[in-house]
């Protein structure tokens, strides 16, 4: 039996490892074990994907909740390391480029675990973006490189890794052929939220250049609050706690939820 252990722990995370979990079932020679690192700690952001979705349950659940860049990644290390130890798996697969995906693959690493990264290959060429030294760092320790894109394998390959790289597509359109179904039939946001298509815009802040800076923040909700046009604005929590410590004023049109 070939043993993967897949790590989450970020929102996007958990939908785009459904295709691949799901595929996983029909193997029979193929056991996954999913750890969700507990990055996003708040309900609405982790556990009603699990349930809504019907995505598997996690097998083991490290409450790693919000911290410094590099408490919370030092952390998940050390507790993903422990499962490691215990489960002793063929394969840890991550996604993406949060602090879950570094450290699951720096765990793996220095275990001598093969690593499997979807989403290889990604850049912005920002190196002040914590993502960025994610993915660069993810990259380097994987032994398969998944890209979405043929750019991120000409990316790869550029950083001189050749081998075990892969052309795949993107999971999350594998994700969206998925689920499609699910959100046409059951969603019922325009109706509870009292919206109507075409008049209004989605918004969300969540990175760190833009809810860390009180100026910036109030710039962007003040721009907000010059659109013509309902803002719809699914806080985050560590936005709606930077919104509240800067005392900055919510305008008429934008809708929180």
């Amino acid at each position: 039996m070939f043993r993967v252990i897949t790590v989450l722990g970020a929102r996007p995370q958990f939908i785009k490892s459904a295709p691949l979990s799901k595929a996983f079932l029909y193997e029979e020679k193929i056991k996954e074990i999913i750890i969700h690192t507990g990055q996003h700690y708040d309900y609405e952001m982790s556990e009603i994907f699990f349930e809504e979705l019907k995505l598997p349950k996690p097998d083991y659940y490290l409450s790693i909740g919000s911290h410094s860049h590099g408490k919370q990644t030092g952390l998940m290390l050390k507790s993903i390391e422990d499962v490691l130890i215990k489960e002793k798996p063929d394969m840890v697969l991550v996604y993406g480029d949060t602090n879950s995906t570094l450290a699951g693959a720096l765990a793996a690493a220095k275990l001598n675990i093969s690593v499997a990264h979807i989403e290889a290959g990604l850049r912005s060429y920002n190196r002040k973006m914590p993502e960025e030294i994610n993915r660069v760092l993810t990259d380097r320790l994987s032994s398969l490189l998944f890209c979405p894109t043929l750019n991120s394998v000409e990316n790869v390959k550029k950083e001189g890794i050749k081998d075990g790289v892969f052309h795949v597509g993107d999971v999350m359109y594998d994700a969206l052929l998925m689920f499609i179904d699910i959100a046409e039939s059951r969603s019922k946001i325009l109706e509870k939220q009292n919206l109507k298509s075409k008049e209004y815009v989605l918004a969300t802040i969540h990175r760190a250049e833009n809810t860390d800076d009180p100026k910036r923040l109030k710039k962007i909700m003040d721009i907000f609050s010059y659109l013509p046009f309902k803002v719809v604005f699914p806080i985050h929590p560590r936005t709606k706690k930077e919104i509240k410590r800067a005392s900055i004023l919510i305008a008429n049109n934008i809708k929180i939820i």
